[in-house]
């Protein structure tokens, strides 16, 4: 269980595992987490099912080094296994009775971002995508985009990936040119989503945020993962991680993120040390 089967490295700091779990694969559904934990003696982290295989019995995690399991995670081969994946986890994108969405992702986000995309045109909904990357270098999940959405505009910061600008600026041109959209689904960096949904917000358009913050159990127990929505205490694991974007405090979701950043940099180098030792290397 849990066997690697097909390991691809998407940009420089990003990668593809596909992983043999039959049981998750089974209920899982685009919206959807599980917990991984790379080696017995590693941290849970949470991960996006970024796409599954009911029949295949496999599914699709992609993840971005930043900490030192996700440096761990990047040192795994075909053929070697997770120490355990729970699963899946939180609710499911709601996807019935939309008709025309815009999907907006940005970098690693988009790893989210697809398979709502996927699933909304497979069921026949008009969907127009829009990703954003700081460069082309960075770019995933191109082909597939492009290959499930009725529209697909492409963004970079530099401009060598299809239009100069951000997310914003593309969004704000289809509404501008007369789209009228049932729904927004929105999902990369805090401060991405929060000025989409301040733009969806000028032009009452719903929109839902995907929130990814720091998770132990994904089961809501240890409180690690709560946000302010509506004035209301939620936690991403249980009550989401997709809630009502006009609803939800960014601010402080993003002065919490940062509580965390000096933390997983010294976990990466401590990680990245332990492999140059392992491989003969100064430590």
């Amino acid at each position: 269980m849990n066997t690697i089967l097909l390991r691809r490295p998407l940009n420089p700091t990003v990668t593809l595992l596909k992983v043999s779990a039959p049981l998750i694969a089974r209920k899982a559904e685009p919206g959807q987490f599980v917990i991984v934990r790379a080696d017995a003696s590693g941290e849970r982290i949470p991960l996006t099912v970024a796409d599954f295989d009911r029949d295949e019995g496999t599914i699709t995690i992609i993840f971005q080094v930043v900490g030192g399991t996700t440096e761990k995670l990047n040192h795994l081969r075909e053929g070697d296994c997770l120490a355990d994946m729970a699963g899946p986890l939180g609710r499911a994108t709601r996807t019935e009775g939309l008709k025309k969405v815009a999907v907006v992702g940005g970098g690693v986000g988009c790893a989210i971002a697809y398979p709502v995309t996927k699933k909304l045109f497979e069921q026949g909904a008009e969907v127009h995508a829009v990703a954003g990357f700081r460069t082309r270098e960075l770019v995933i999940l191109e082909e597939e985009f492009a290959a499930h959405a009725t529209l697909f505009r492409r963004m970079s910061d530099d401009g060598t990936w299809g239009e100069k600008g951000l997310v914003t600026d593309a969004l704000k041109a289809l509404i501008e040119a007369g789209n009228r959209y049932d729904e927004v689904i929105t999902i990369g960096p805090l401060p991405m989503m929060k000025f989409v949904c301040r733009l969806t917000k000028e032009y009452g358009i719903h929109t839902i945020a995907s929130m990814n913050p720091i998770m132990i159990d994904g089961t809501g127990m240890c409180g690690g993962c709560r946000l302010t929505v509506g004035g209301e205490t939620k936690f991403a694991c249980v009550d989401g991680p997709e809630f009502d974007g006009h609803l939800i405090d960014f601010d402080e979701a993003i002065s919490r993120g940062r509580m965390y950043q000096d933390f997983e940099r010294r976990a990466y180098d401590a990680a990245c040390a332990l492999f140059r030792t392992a491989e003969g290397g100064q430590a």
